[in-house]
């Protein structure tokens, strides 16, 4: 008999039907697998699913996410799209990203973002929000969003944005945050309100406009033990900022003092903080002369007291004075419009006696 065929029940030869082997069964599956993967990868996207990977460099004129991104992704990232008004919808409707950890919607010409966008994004860690123009946030963005650790909003806060975020319970909703980034938002001053995100341990402000960090600031960032990173911002160095300028230098949570640089006074720009020498200041002497002119006007103060408190104990003695000062001037008076009276012209009456 013929190799590769066997005898049927009726005694003809047929072909001996051919049996995989388990190695073969293995690379057939993963075949399978990644003709899967390749066939659910959206167009203009690049997919690995061993990784949980989806890159997207979405087309200029595109104002939606892909509806057809794979439910195994775990870190996606669409960049370059035009997406102005960013809807809860996107994510909602079929897509069950349940498993998706990271988002990255830079660069997307996002203006807006409705309210409870990314509530069906529960294991969220990690949302890239970064050069986009945000002129519009809701109460409720980032509500759903409680295991975000790590939240990117650089270049992307507009004056009204940032009056938005700050003044929304935006604290409750990133409770568990880690780390914000808010570089190149030209904030004029330490944004205070980002204390209230108790976890918080890491806070980036390089590329704004801030100048100094009042005292009630530094201590509550010592209390809280968070890592600043302010460089390069205009800080100004002299006695007005010598509290911060000392906690800079003697920090740990400052890793970039060694590279900050003073912006004002003319004489010292450009001159590293960690180089300062806070003697130079001369801070004490000016105090102290302060100081001085303060005691000075106490002591003034002190002596227009007391003769106020002399007069008026002594109101009646001074009344009297004045009423006998009175009376005498009024005497003279009236001794003088006598004589006038009398005589009205004395040279006459001068003339005639001779």
């Amino acid at each position: 008999m013929p190799r590769g065929f066997s005898l049927d029940r009726h005694g003809d030869l047929t072909p001996r039907t051919p049996w995989l082997s388990p190695s073969e069964v293995l690379k057939l599956f993963g075949m399978l697998v990644l003709v899967n993967v390749t066939l659910s990868c959206p167009l203009n996207c690049y997919c690995q699913n061993k990784t949980g990977l989806v890159q997207c460099h979405v087309l200029a004129t595109q104002q939606e996410i892909p509806e057809d991104v794979p439910h195994w992704v775990e870190n996606l990232s669409l960049t370059g799209s035009n997406i102005s008004v960013l809807q809860g919808s996107f994510f909602r409707y079929g897509m069950h990203l349940t498993n998706l950890t990271t988002l990255q919607l830079s660069n997307s010409n996002i203006q807006a973002i409705e309210s409870k966008t990314f509530i069906d994004l529960p294991n969220l860690t990690t949302l890239d929000l970064s050069n986009n123009p945000l002129e519009s946030l809701s109460n409720e963005t980032f509500f759903g969003l409680s295991q975000l650790e790590t939240l990117k909003l650089n270049n992307a806060l507009r004056e009204a944005s940032q009056k938005q975020l700050f003044n929304s319970p935006w604290s409750e909703a990133l409770r568990n945050l880690r780390t914000l980034q808010l570089g190149g938002n030209d904030f004029q001053a330490f944004p205070k309100d980002v204390l209230d995100l108790r976890s918080l341990q890491n806070i980036y402000l390089g590329n704004n406009s801030i100048k100094t960090i009042d005292k009630e600031t530094i201590l509550q960032l010592k209390e809280m033990k968070v890592r600043v990173y302010l460089s390069p911002n205009p800080i100004i160095c002299d006695c007005r900022t010598l509290e911060m300028i000392q906690w800079l230098k003697n920090t740990s949570q400052s890793s970039e003092a060694q590279s900050l640089q003073c912006f004002s006074p003319p004489n010292l720009n450009g001159t590293l903080v960690f180089n300062l020498k806070t003697e130079s200041f001369k801070c004490i002497n000016e105090e102290l002369e302060t100081a001085s002119y303060v005691f000075f006007g106490i002591v003034l103060a002190l002596i227009g007291v007391i003769f106020l408190m002399v007069l008026y104990l002594n109101r009646r003695g001074i009344k009297k004075w004045l009423n006998n000062f009175r009376e005498a001037c009024r005497d003279q008076m009236e001794g003088y419009h006598y004589r006038y009276e009398q005589d009205s012209d004395p040279r006459r009456s001068n003339a005639s006696g001779i």
